[in-house]
């Protein structure tokens, strides 16, 4: 992974001096409150319902054992024993004291960890693929070109206030697990016909209160040209996006309004006045590429035989291999999913004891690295064929083995009332119920794939809109409620969900989702997924079913 130079390390530990001394001003009353707002906020700090948050950058998603360790180190010391994992990758800590943030972003700064521009409006942090580098499926590692983004969106002095906060993604497999039409931005890694590795680019897309597609505006740029390609972009974004409505401000509105091919021209107009003095030569990407270079895989890992057999002797074990372990392109290996998503434990969750129990194995089993995912769980990428079977049952005592991933019951939720002052119904306590409910199924694998998606306010920070199953906080009157979609993906096959009718009252949704699986399991035919079943038949049988038992 990416190594902090001199440079890098002086500039985040001068921004959580500047931050100490900020701070201190505020406590003293020598900053008013709004002051002091764009000041926390660049520094990644919110005023929540009970307390602070504070939200800590992980860079496109990775992270050592020694930050992890750290992590858990400031969840004793900081706050209430645990972190969240959200769904671009970082991590939260909901119960900090403010005049405390200053001495945890210095603890973060000795391991090359902040919290530079994870709220406000700026270039926030890169996401992509939680599977870059190992998975069969990879036209080239993203990861390199993610670490040269961060670096040219870090303290950028022309996007230093935005219109709205800015989200790149980017993915360098040919199957998008980095959601990346859903963002303002979207990095497609892909080969033309002859054999050149270049990006394809996408613009305008978002989720929140307006979800939208993102659309292609350049189908083939030459890796030279990806900065200033994307700062093109920023600048127009930057010039006409609109500040007078923060409703309207996201560069999707401004693509909708300005019409993507008058869009389209005045980005290459200003890329053409640019493109020359932004490029990335060779050299620089090849340095980049450096710290990403494989591990020292074992020679001999494919020539183990027990894992065959251990397979066979116990059938739990077999459940986890199939549902939280994927291919890996090194023969011997599988990539290993670490599920947050245990019966009765808040989505996203990880206590202080399990963070230093995850950086040990992690130090064991692979290679001392580990990361994160959109869907709020951790992976470890590198995991010998042959250690799945002690590992399993390490992850086990943890509770960090539910073999759930990417069944109903890996659930992503936000926050919501619990502690998110924009939130207008509560998500987690539902969540569990729908998650007992799902649990005493036997029959969860058997449904396959199925995201359940929940967000309890309009900003949709849990993606509801692209749930296979999307649910919705809304208040009515004061009482909590929830609006159903069915149908969305931010996969391949992009797609919004469709609302499925009127909200449905906070004790009639569980039943609701279970009414939804039913309907599916009637409908679907012979190995058809959830969503081409919703496809095929449309929303109406699952509409007549949840509205006739409520």
């Amino acid at each position: 992974m990416y190594q902090y130079n001199p440079v890098d390390q002086t500039l985040v530990e001068e921004r959580v001096a500047q931050f100490r001394r900020q701070t201190e001003r505020y406590l003293k009353g020598e900053l008013t409150d709004e002051q002091f707002r764009a000041l926390r906020l660049r520094n990644g700090l919110y005023i929540q319902t009970h307390a602070p948050m504070l939200r800590i950058a992980v860079p496109y998603g990775l992270l050592s054992s020694k930050q992890v360790r750290k992590i858990g180190h400031i969840a004793r010391t900081y706050d209430k024993n645990y972190c969240h994992f959200t769904t671009r990758q970082n991590i939260q800590f909901n119960w900090p004291k403010l005049e405390q943030v200053p001495d945890i972003l210095a603890e973060l700064a000795a391991v090359q960890m902040h919290a530079i521009q994870t709220s406000g409006n700026c270039m926030r942090n890169t996401t992509t693929d939680h599977l870059a580098g190992v998975c069969v499926d990879e036209i080239e590692d993203p990861r390199p070109y993610c670490e040269l983004i961060r670096q040219w969106t870090t303290f950028h002095p022309e996007f230093d206030y935005l219109p709205r906060k800015f989200k790149i993604a980017v993915s360098g497999a040919r199957h998008d697990r980095a959601a990346t039409q859903f963002h303002d931005i979207g990095v497609h890694l892909v080969e033309n016909h002859a054999g050149d590795i270049g990006f394809r680019i996408l613009v305008g897309g978002g989720l929140g209160r307006t979800p939208v597609i993102g659309q292609v505006i350049r189908p083939f740029l030459e890796t030279p040209h990806l900065l200033s390609y994307l700062e093109a972009i920023l600048r127009i974004y930057n010039l006409f996006g609109r500040r007078d409505n923060m409703y309207k401000a996201r560069i999707k509105i401004l693509v909708k309004e300005t019409g993507m091919a008058e869009f389209t021209r005045m980005v290459e107009a200003e890329w053409g006045l640019i493109r020359d003095n932004l490029v990335l030569p060779e050299q620089r990407i090849a340095a980049i590429k450096a710290h990403f270079e494989a591990p020292p895989y074992a020679a001999d890992a494919n020539q183990d035989n027990t894992f065959e057999q251990y397979r066979l002797d116990h059938p739990a074990f077999a459940a986890w291999c199939q549902h939280n372990t994927a291919a890996h392109k090194i023969a011997g290996y599988r990539a290993v999913f670490l599920s947050l998503k245990a019966p009765g434990v808040p989505p996203g969750d990880l206590t202080d004891q399990q963070l230093d129990a995850v950086a040990d194995l992690a130090d064991e089993y692979s290679f001392g690295e580990i990361r994160t995912t959109h869907r709020q769980n951790l992976v470890f990428a590198d995991v010998k064929q042959a250690d799945l079977f002690p590992l399993w049952r390490r992850l086990s005592e943890l509770n960090l083995a539910t073999p759930n991933i990417g069944t109903v019951t890996d659930i992503i939720c936000c926050p919501g009332l619990d502690f998110c002052s924009l939130a207008n119904a509560s998500s987690i306590g539902v969540t569990k119920e729908i998650n007992a409910a799902l649990d005493d199924m036997d029959y969860i694998h058997d449904l396959g794939d199925i995201k359940i998606n929940f967000s309890g306010c309009m900003n949709g920070c849990a993606h509801q809109s692209v749930g296979h199953i999307g649910i919705l906080g809304v208040d009515k009157k004061g009482a909590e409620w929830y609006q159903i979609t069915l149908g969305g993906s931010s996969e391949n096959e992009a797609a919004i969900g469709e609302r499925l009718g009127p909200a449905v009252a906070k004790d009639q949704i569980t039943q609701a989702v279970l009414d939804i699986l039913d309907v599916y399991i009637k409908q679907r035919l012979e190995d058809e997924s959830f969503l081409d079943t919703v496809k095929r038949v449309g929303i109406d049988p699952f509409k007549e079913q949840v509205y006739a038992n409520h």
